[in-house]
């Protein structure tokens, strides 16, 4: 989860529950709609932004004139609501057919959607976005269910390892050398812990959902699982489950690198990273964003690498996107396609205009979304985020390089149910010095099966 994502999940806690709407076959859109494919077409758009965000709202008001101009057969009604999925309003939406006809999703909720038949299949559509060939494959299949597509992604990262540059410098560490194992992990944090009173080398998190959620993050990046292939079982009980913790405990305790105050939940460690006194953290790059605007941090002392050891493995993932009404006809889904690909996918444009992003004062340069890859648009955008930065990119440069040995894994199924199990475990070896993994690790594996049971 990217932290602007964050607070809205954890307010999704509990889950979505999707409820299946009925689509049966009178609800299909015939293959010739009701209007010839260039007559005129009017489409509900989600997730415009809010009022509250006058810059980004601006951009997208520009870019649906300016996509109205070249399309002028298709009108575009923009949908705004903060946050963009409402938890007590989406569910009913969909088990009505009543969101948008091009409506905002996450992720994690993408198979959900697809299984309860609440979005339309594109498949035959899809072909005509020029860029879609060339998103990554990892990405792209997100919102597939085999070779069936229901949707288009407008986001994705995964994540990293944040860390203080100006604290690195003043340690004796090499800002542009972060570590890439959890031994050189430990080995830097003491070196910053060392700084003096305050100062704090490894943060981590241990309540409300979060450390859970970094658990996770930590174990993908040593090559575990959560949960088993089908899903129906925790897999997170295993050596690589065990290390995450052992490390913990041993930085905790032996080390005494990660500061006496623990029960951290998210805000907590912005500050801290804000403050300047915090060496490292999991996260990904948007952190940094996010330490920038929200909690008194400056872009230059900060970079991003790769979690960890994640290298040749996994780190968790995220993103958004958008899929399609049931009920859109064939020229609605073909116009929310060319308006996808327009503000969605094409450098230059849309979300990747980084030449309006600099002109109305909005950070520039942050290696998210990746959504390409290495193929042409991706290091067209690139390209483009290096000549428009107000950000230093080379500080996000170790972060970079790893990607294209990683494979993104999203989340596990009943995710924060599954992170709360596992707050009790990382709590524990953060708190007591006398914690016992093994029954930790029992226990949470026990609850964990029996939230995965429920929906077997």
């Amino acid at each position: 989860m990217r932290t602007t994502r964050r607070g809205l999940s954890l307010l999704l806690a509990a889950g979505l529950g999707l409820v299946a709407a009925s689509c049966g076959s009178d609800d299909k859109p015939d293959a010739q709609g009701s209007a010839g494919a260039d007559g005129p077409v009017t489409i509900t758009v989600g997730c415009q932004p809010p009022k509250s965000n006058p810059k980004e709202r601006s951009a997208w008001d520009a870019d649906v004139a300016e996509f109205q101009k070249l399309h002028p057969n298709i009108t575009i009604q923009s949908k705004d609501a903060f946050p963009c999925i409402n938890p007590d309003t989406f569910q009913a939406k969909l088990a009505g057919g009543t969101q948008e006809d091009v409506f905002y999703v996450y992720y994690t909720d993408v198979q959900k959607i697809i299984k309860a038949r609440q979005a339309a299949d594109i498949s035959e559509y899809v072909g005509s976005v020029k860029a879609a060939g060339d998103i990554r494959d990892d990405v792209m299949s997100v919102f597939k269910d085999g070779d069936t597509t229901y949707g288009l992604p407008r986001n994705n990262y995964n994540m990293g390892l944040v860390y203080n540059r100006t604290l690195f410098t003043q340690a004796g560490l090499d800002p542009d050398a972060p570590p890439k194992t959890w031994s050189e992990v430990r080995a830097a944090a003491q070196k910053i812990a060392g700084l003096g009173a305050g100062y704090v080398g490894f943060g981590e998190y241990s309540a409300g959902n979060t450390g859970g959620w970094h658990f996770a993050a930590s174990l993908y990046a040593r090559g575990g699982s959560m949960v088993s292939d089908d899903g129906r079982t925790a897999a997170f009980n295993s050596a690589e489950g065990k290390a995450v913790l052992e490390n913990l405990k041993q930085m905790r305790w032996d080390d005494n690198s990660m500061g006496s105050k623990q029960l951290l939940q998210w805000e907590d460690l912005m500050r801290m990273m804000g403050s300047g006194r915090l060496g490292m953290m999991i996260g990904a790059p948007d952190v940094v964003q996010s330490v920038n605007n929200d909690f008194q941090g400056k872009f230059e002392d900060y970079g991003v690498a790769a979690v960890p050891e994640s290298e040749g493995k996994a780190s968790l993932s995220g993103g958004d996107g958008y899929m399609f009404n049931p009920k859109a006809t064939p020229d609605k889904i073909r116009a929310g396609l060319l308006w996808l690909e327009f503000h969605e996918l094409t450098p230059g444009k849309g979300q990747f205009d980084y030449a309006r992003a600099k002109e109305q004062g909005r950070p520039v340069g942050l290696p998210i979304p990746d959504l390409y890859g290495d193929s042409a648009p991706g290091k067209e955008i690139v390209a483009l985020r290096k000549q428009y930065a107000t950000v230093p990119v080379d500080h996000f440069a170790p972060y970079v390089a790893a990607q294209s040995t990683i494979t993104n894994k999203l989340e596990p199924p009943k995710a924060q149910e599954l992170y709360a199990v596992l707050d009790v475990a990382m709590s524990a070896v953060l708190t007591r010095k006398d914690a016992d993994i093994d029954k930790l690790l029992s226990d949470a594996e026990s609850k964990a099966n029996k939230i995965l049971a429920k929906n077997t």
